[in-house]
């Protein structure tokens, strides 16, 4: 998979994910990285904040309703951007990689079957030349 993404903004996100034992690095000539835990045990909420923090970009659950409490002249727009917040939560929470994995080899029209997928689930994205483990 290619992209246009800086290779150090990559290996920032990488490094992130194997701190928090998402991801190991495999070294070699084939090198990369892989994930550590079968994707249907790893939630888009856990890669989420791990990588950009609360969910929503309107701060966490517990900022928004003191908020609410404490600003009584747009507690009812508070209470708008904890129901997104909530939305987005409940939907990262029970999305899991292998529902995206899923999703992409539909979309392209890979004939992988689910038993062969579940075997080889790996991360899409490889850094070449990784040597840490």
């Amino acid at each position: 998979m290619e992209s246009d993404l800086p290779e150090k903004f990559l290996e920032l996100i990488l490094l992130e994910l194997k701190n928090a034992r998402i991801v190991e690095s495999v070294r070699g000539a084939k090198g990369g990285y892989r994930l550590r835990r079968a994707p249907e045990e790893i939630k888009l909420s856990e890669i989420i904040r791990l990588v950009d923090g609360p969910l929503a970009p309107f701060g966490d659950a517990d900022q928004l309703r003191n908020l609410m409490i404490t600003d009584s002249d747009h507690r009812a727009l508070y209470g708008v951007f904890l129901q997104v917040r909530d939305a987005a939560a409940k939907i990262l929470e029970s999305t899991t990689v292998a529902d995206i994995v899923g999703r992409g080899a539909k979309s392209h029209k890979r004939s992988v079957t689910k038993k062969k997928a579940k075997k080889d689930a790996v991360l899409s994205i490889i850094h070449k030349g990784a040597t840490s483990s």
